[in-house]
């Protein structure tokens, strides 16, 4: 896999955010990942002379070798079974990568011999973030396929973003959920962010979350970065980071 299809440059508004959001679109931990600080960033005083901050993350290449070895085997069974291009299949008007996600995500459910219906779609963009993929899956009692802690359906995304990477030849961000997971989790997480920092706002003694994931931790920073009071801070290693909220300065 070349050096392009395992780099991801990142800008947010600060390195930490840069690095969780980084980390939250390739589905790894920083344990997997090289990190560059390209751009510190600057705060700037009333708003003025404001830059984000810029963070480059590579793929370690003995990180998550087992993986690998199985997109490029399901990547080559996928051609194959597409005759070689999957494009040929799909509706004029759809993307590309439409096509070629939901090839594989079907292709891999076949092999697991699970039954789901499928939704496959590009999702919004802004301006510091390539356009994802979205992939959705329903059907009855699929919770394994999320697993403890999520572990499954990270797996899983995780695969078959190697998979549609290398058959469109970039890298591109890309979510699977299965049964609304990840919406009901992000509530949640927003829910919980809020009430510790009304607590924290109220008593004044910081309180720390439980450890998570990149992708979670996120969600927490993103819910009270803006909140006039308290503000969110990861603390200690993977994989037992976790987000302390404190009081501002």
């Amino acid at each position: 896999m070349s050096e392009e299809r395992t780099k991801l440059e990142v800008i947010a508004p600060s390195v930490e955010e840069a690095v969780e959001k980084g980390l939250q679109e390739l589905g790894l931990t920083e344990n997997e990942v090289d990190v560059e600080i390209l751009d510190e960033g600057k705060k700037g005083l009333l708003g003025l002379g404001h830059r984000q901050a810029r963070v480059a993350l590579k793929i370690k290449p003995q990180s998550s070798e087992t993986e690998v070895d199985k997109a490029r085997h399901i990547s080559a069974s996928v051609s194959d079974r597409s005759t070689g291009d999957p494009v040929q299949k799909a509706a004029i008007d759809e993307p590309n990568e439409v096509v070629i996600a939901r090839e594989t995500i079907n292709f891999i459910l076949e092999k697991m011999h699970v039954k789901a219906d499928v939704s496959v779609r590009m999702g919004d963009s802004d301006e510091n973030r390539i356009q994802p993929v979205l992939i959705d899956i329903e059907g009855k009692d699929l919770s394994f396929l999320i697993g403890r802690k999520a572990e499954t359906i990270n797996a899983l995304q995780f695969i078959t973003s190697l998979i549609v990477g290398r058959e469109v030849g970039r890298w591109l961000p890309l979510q699977i959920d299965i049964q609304h997971y990840r919406k009901r989790r992000e509530d949640e997480l927003r829910k919980l962010a809020r009430r510790i920092a009304d607590q924290v706002a109220g008593t004044g003694r910081k309180q720390s979350l439980e450890p998570m994931p990149p992708n979670e931790r996120r969600i927490v920073h993103i819910e009270l970065r803006d909140h006039p009071e308290v503000e969110p801070e990861s603390e200690g290693e993977e994989p037992k980071r976790k987000v302390v909220v404190r009081l501002k300065n």
